[in-house]
């Protein structure tokens, strides 16, 4: 039997946490291409590249930030999850400091807190819900 070796492609997505900053804050990165709105950074893993190094590349590339990962938030695989087609997106955590500037696929980057946190796109709002309770509850949450 022939096997379908479709798969779906694989991405990663950061919370970024501030560590410079006085109450807890998170990087988000204005989308420079459709779907446009503001996003975690994050992007396609390219071939011969780790998760962990695709994360750290991304970050950089679009928030002009040095990223420490710390966690593995988790994976989100919802085919619906992005309008252009089924991804599967590792989610890390990961701390930085300095001003976030937008870059590559980013048009602007910007610090928020939990308090003016602007619409997102993708399934970034649950992603961002599921860090604010891994970050209240100290371990991730369980995923579907």
């Amino acid at each position: 039997m022939p096997m379908d070796v479709r798969t779906p492609p694989v991405a990663v997505d950061l919370i970024i946490e501030m560590t410079d900053r006085s109450e807890p804050s998170i990087v988000l990165v204005a989308r420079r291409y459709p779907p446009l709105g503001w996003a975690l950074p994050g992007g396609f893993v390219d071939v011969g590249e780790t998760l962990p190094e695709a994360a750290r590349r991304e970050a950089k590339e679009e928030t002009g930030l040095s990223v420490t990962l710390k966690a593995l938030l988790g994976c989100y695989s919802d085919p619906s999850r992005d309008p252009r087609g089924h991804t599967v997106s590792a989610v890390y955590v990961g701390t930085a400091s300095g001003m976030p500037q937008g870059a590559d696929d980013a048009r602007d980057a910007a610090v928020f807190t939990r308090a003016n946190l602007p619409d997102l796109a993708f399934d970034h709002a649950r992603i961002v819900a599921d860090y604010f309770e891994f970050y209240r509850a100290g371990r991730p949450v369980p995923l579907d």
